[in-house]
């Protein structure tokens, strides 16, 4: 029994010590060679700090651009999903609320108009970005609210689309919100 015993016991104390103590510093150390040391993208407003440009954050007024519904209620600290799949029941009621919602605030549109990511909430429920197209469907009402002509606005959305090398065009939306309170 003590050829067993001591091994485990000293296997569990090494493991014990690496994953809370070696591995944290090693990602610690990692992160410290990061932009920001792994602290996130800071956005400031009017030399104001008012969030971080790489978590998803909830705009709902008429005068803003949109971005993805969360899961998680913008909550950072419990990135999610929602974990139901697209046959579940309560998930295809609260996409068909989205959608119901999203057309009182875009009448012109039609359901097969709204682009998936403007009434599905991203893996992590905290996505910052939408493709150029969810911004350009919003474009309607933002002008209308702000009595901003829709040129200006697709001018404005042009400039903050970001074009990776890899994978689709996207625009951060607080980024874009910003750059919206700018226009004078």
């Amino acid at each position: 029994m003590k050829t067993n015993i001591f091994p485990a016991i000293k296997l569990t104390i090494i493991l014990v010590l690496f994953f809370s103590v070696v591995y944290p510093l090693l990602i610690w150390g990692i992160a410290q060679a990061a932009p920001n040391k792994g602290e996130g993208k800071l956005a400031e407003y009017n030399g104001k700090v008012v969030g971080y440009a790489n978590i998803g954050q909830s705009f709902s007024q008429p005068g803003y651009f949109w971005g993805r519904p969360s899961a998680v209620d913008y909550n950072a600290a419990g990135s999610c999903g929602s974990n139901k799949g697209p046959s579940n029941p309560d998930y295809l009621a609260t996409v068909q609320a989205r959608i119901d919602t999203f057309l009182v605030y875009h009448p012109y549109l039609k359901v097969q108009d709204i682009p998936a990511e403007m009434v599905t909430a991203s893996g992590s429920g905290l996505d910052p970005d939408i493709s150029p197209a969810g911004a350009l469907i919003q474009v309607e009402r933002v002008a209308k609210v702000r009595n901003i002509t829709a040129d200006k606005l697709v001018n404005l959305i042009t400039e903050v689309t970001v074009h990776p090398v890899l994978g689709p065009e996207k625009i951060n939306v607080l980024q874009l919100n910003i750059a919206l309170d700018n226009i004078k």
